[in-house]
């Protein structure tokens, strides 16, 4: 609504979460009234020096209590382990929440007791929550419904996604979560499951908007073995372990995919494929190919230097949610999808 200015306490201050009360702190429309960390050495901290800007006079807390007692519009809800009691709470009390959790982005494929329990917090509150992102989100969920506005027809819409991680100083979401590092008989499959889990999701959310549903979701993956020692900023990759991993998960309908997320992730080129493909291995970024009635081909990539690559992607995750807080605020109660909301503009001046 303009004119109208809406307060946001930001939860967690992680990557991602550190720049989205900076951006939150600098946004015209505005008001950080609090924040809320994990850790005791955060608790107390300066909100402005969490986020890597001047003093703001804002304390930040590790007591959910006093979140809800501040009352805010929204919280931008970023923890890296997902907790539905916190979620619960702060619904119940009347706040909205934007989380770049992607359990939201689709209700339907939500647990059903768990879905109940969000949307009675939601009707109680009169309060609404949204999942976003950019991959997934906005890549996956924001992009194709825009070009799909231009179709009569839609055969299939791939997104290629590419993440050279070499440069970024992350071990525990390198050598873990991302599984580089790992023997080729390691646990892949948690990893191939959980990007199912992810993208199984915003794919089917986009195809029921477009009056397309799918009839189930393929996943299939294949690794990438390093032929020689991998050296990276954040440690080693050894010979023979998992230095690139490739994931495509698959909407399919009447028997063909029609959404279809090809993931490649990497930290080095010079790898043998358990698929025995030659892998294309390209600079951060997606390429998004629409095979309809007016097909497309669109690449995109961060022109930026590589001394400043780590700066710069903590963004793409953490602005839309920024962006989409008036959005949210003053969207009707419930679990909220980017197919419910309107087109994201984003106040800039």
């Amino acid at each position: 609504m303009a004119g109208k200015r809406y307060s946001v306490v930001q939860w967690c201050t992680g990557n991602v979460g550190s720049r989205a009360l900076r951006r939150a702190i600098e946004h015209p429309d505005l008001d950080v009234i609090g924040v809320y960390v994990h850790s005791a050495d955060k608790a107390g901290r300066d909100a402005g020096e969490l986020a890597g800007v001047e003093p703001v006079g804002i304390k930040a807390t590790n007591s959910i209590d006093d979140v809800i007692a501040l009352k805010p519009d929204c919280v931008l809800y970023m923890p890296h382990i997902m907790n539905y009691d916190e979620v619960v709470y702060i619904l119940e009390s009347g706040s909205n929440i934007i989380t770049t959790r992607t359990e939201f982005q689709n209700p339907a494929m939500m647990d059903p007791d768990i879905r109940a329990r969000v949307e009675a917090a939601c009707a109680q509150g009169n309060s609404s929550i949204h999942g976003t992102g950019s991959s997934p989100g906005f890549i996956s969920e924001a992009f194709p419904i825009v070009l799909a506005s231009i179709q009569r027809r839609l055969d299939c819409l791939t997104i290629y996604e590419f993440g050279p991680s070499e440069s970024r100083n992350s071990p525990e979401m390198l050598f873990g979560y991302m599984g580089f590092g790992s023997k080729p008989d390691g646990p892949n499959q948690a990893i191939l499951d959980f990007k199912r889990e992810t993208f199984s999701g915003t794919l089917g959310l986009i195809a029921d908007a477009l009056g397309l549903p799918l009839d189930g979701v393929r996943a299939s993956g294949a690794l990438g073995i390093a032929r020689n020692d991998v050296h990276i900023i954040a440690g080693t990759v050894p010979k023979g372990t998992v230095a690139a991993t490739k994931t495509t998960i698959e909407g399919m309908r009447n028997g063909k995919p029609l959404l279809r997320m090809v993931a490649n992730w990497s930290v080095s080129s010079d790898v043998d494929t358990t698929d025995g493909e030659e892998w294309e291995f390209r600079e951060s970024g997606w390429r998004v190919v629409v095979e309809g009635d007016c097909p497309l081909s669109i690449d995109i990539t961060f022109p930026v230097a590589p001394e400043d690559y780590a700066e710069m992607t903590p963004g793409l995750t953490a602005h839309r949610p920024v962006n989409m807080v008036s959005y949210v605020c003053d969207a009707q109660a419930g679990i909220r999808t980017t197919v419910d909301l309107p087109q994201v503009i984003a106040k800039l001046g």
